[in-house]
């Protein structure tokens, strides 16, 4: 949690971005801090449980990257139907959950894990529990003031990631490069902010 807790200072010195406390993933080795943005989220993950993480696909990830943190790692996508991105991209569907603050019971299911952590451009899905607070409208106040995702910067296929996502409204542009996320463009009423691995 050393490293959860280094992570959320971090980005509220540099950024003005609170953070709270999420939880442990069970199964995952993975335990997570959450930045409230509304309707959207960051989210601080680190591995908790070295062993544990090596067995799940998510922890091996974090596990991976945990000597070049922090940085940007991947992204989700919330979504009500699941199981049609499922079918479409023949995924495998997982089940989650952790105990929220509050002791209630998070809930959510997951999709395209294992794609993403190998191209981190394609956005993983999810779809949250009946009943599950949306982890963007917990209650955090930001020293930045009210502030929401503008734009998510990737770096890889275009065509490929619009193959993956299909029809879509989300504020994403795509350069050519190795697959990654670049940056993040947050915006509020103080102005822009940009994170990225040179400014986490």
């Amino acid at each position: 949690m050393a490293d959860l807790a280094a992570a959320a200072e971090e980005i509220e010195a540099r950024h003005g971005l609170a953070s709270i406390e999420g939880g442990r993933h069970p199964g995952w080795g993975t335990a997570n801090r959450i930045v409230p943005l509304g309707e959207a989220y960051l989210e601080l993950v680190a591995v908790v449980d070295e062993a544990e993480a090596a067995q799940s696909p998510f922890g091996r990830w974090v596990a991976a990257a945990r000597h070049s943190l922090p940085r940007l790692l991947g992204w989700a996508v919330r979504t009500h139907e699941l199981d049609d991105f499922a079918r479409r991209l023949d995924l495998t569907v997982a089940a989650g959950s952790r105990a929220g603050r509050s002791g209630q019971l998070v809930r959510w299911r997951l999709a395209g894990i294992e794609q993403a952590t190998a191209e981190p451009s394609l956005p993983f899905f999810i779809e949250w529990g009946h009943g599950t607070q949306l982890p963007g409208r917990a209650p955090a106040t930001h020293r930045a003031g009210v502030v929401q995702i503008a734009t998510l910067r990737l770096d890889g296929d275009a065509d490929r990631l619009a193959a993956w996502l299909g029809a879509h409204r989300l504020p994403i542009t795509v350069r050519p490069g190795p697959p990654a996320v670049a940056s993040i463009v947050i915006t509020g009423a103080a102005g822009e902010l940009v994170l990225d691995t040179d400014r986490m």
